[in-house]
């Protein structure tokens, strides 16, 4: 490891070791994953090349970085109801710091309440990230101090972290844009401390902690972080995820598979022109996930949520029964019985098969209209009375 570190040294990367890690080196030659997370004041650097205890010379260098090795292909694995990969991912906290006399912190996983995780061999943005990360023993904790040849794109990185981190789309307002005018000194990242960076680069430090490293085969990606090929194969599964957490009762989290499915969908439809084919096909994908949400939203009475969704869909989807059987459900539990009527009227009209379900639901909305009469009666005759 020691030549790792002589090579980043040489390169304009330094190694600090804080806290040294346990066990042995992680071999990120064979599909391993790191995890890290943010730290408190003073947190943890990415490196490559240092034995624990080793300390980073501050001299300059000329050489490059060794590239990442070649990702490997991705793994289905019979039986799993996972997308499984074959490259090694790390899970970490990392703190970004200016370098000068007052390390002005610019990031801190930490205080996002979630741990980074990088996969090696995914080309990452920031190579110097997986380059130190190559150093570094699980639980331990370093700094990294890089030189600006190393954390140009810094500023894209990070908002596009920030933006995962508030639920955003993580490429919002990159995706007409090519890195050169991203780059430019006149194009807004929306957040001013970037802003500045981005029109004066400069050297950072990121101060990391290695939470854990997982081996090929043994973590799910996050659906953000997949190439479009990934999230093709991994929405099946996915999918049978959420369906398998319904019947087990868990319903919050089925949502949450289903919310994952659609987003890896929806990805990749926003690279294809709407209307064609293509795009279609994807719509037509992601529509009964977004009708299995809808269930989990029924049932989490988030009921405004499910008539967005339902009508989104049958503005595309004329005769979609479920749609309209299940937007009429949302609209009955909101009190607008006009509309649930003529929803549950829809579905007998599409599907006669089903009348005997709807006349259960048009039976339980006029019961609860009768006993809001009845209650109402009692409040108005209380009010009037005095």
């Amino acid at each position: 490891m020691a030549q790792q570190v002589e090579q980043l040294r040489a390169d304009g990367v330094y190694k600090e070791v804080i806290r040294e890690g346990t066990g042995p080196l992680p071999d990120f030659r064979d599909g391993t994953k790191v995890r890290t997370e943010p730290l408190p004041p003073g947190g943890w650097g990415w490196g490559t090349g240092t034995e624990p205890g080793e300390h980073g010379a501050r001299s300059a260098c000329a050489e490059r970085l060794p590239p990442p090795p070649p990702p490997t292909p991705f793994r289905r694995r019979h039986g799993d109801t996972a997308a499984f990969f074959t490259l090694p991912q790390a899970t970490f906290h990392y703190r970004t710091l200016r370098c000068g006399d007052e390390e002005t912190p610019l990031d801190d996983s930490r205080e996002r309440g979630k741990p980074m995780e990088l996969i090696a061999g995914k080309k990452f943005k920031l190579p110097v990230w997986e380059a130190a990360l190559r150093t570094m023993r699980a639980g331990e904790r370093a700094r990294f101090r890089c030189d600006v040849k190393h954390v140009v794109l810094y500023p894209l990185v990070s908002k596009s972290l920030r933006n995962i981190a508030a639920g955003k789309d993580p490429l919002e307002g990159q995706r007409h844009c090519c890195s050169i005018a991203q780059l430019h000194e006149h194009y807004s990242l929306g957040y001013p401390d970037l802003d500045e960076l981005q029109k004066n680069p400069q050297p950072l430090i990121f101060d990391i902690e290695v939470l854990k490293v997982e081996a090929p085969g043994s973590y799910q990606q996050d659906p953000w972080a997949m190439t479009d090929e990934e999230k093709l194969q991994a929405v099946p599964l996915i999918h049978k995820e959420g369906n398998e957490l319904y019947r087990q009762g868990k319903v919050q989290e089925a949502a949450a598979k289903y919310y994952d499915a659609i987003a890896c969908l929806k990805n990749l439809q926003m690279k294809e022109q709407p209307g064609s084919p293509d795009w279609i096909e994807l719509d037509q994908k992601i529509t009964p996930l977004l009708l299995n949400y809808c269930q989990c939203k029924l049932q989490s009475e988030e009921y405004y949520e499910v008539l967005d969704h339902c009508s989104s869909i049958l503005n595309k989807y004329e005769d979609n029964v479920k749609a309209y059987f299940k937007r009429g459900k949302a609209h009955a539990a909101v009190w607008n019985v006009a509309e649930a009527q003529a929803d549950f009227a829809k579905v007998l009209a599409l599907d006669p098969s089903l009348r005997s379900v709807v006349s259960k639901e048009l039976r339980s909305l006029e019961a609860r209209l009768r006993e809001k009469d009845a209650e109402d009666k009692i409040r108005f005759k209380g009010i009037f009375s005095q």
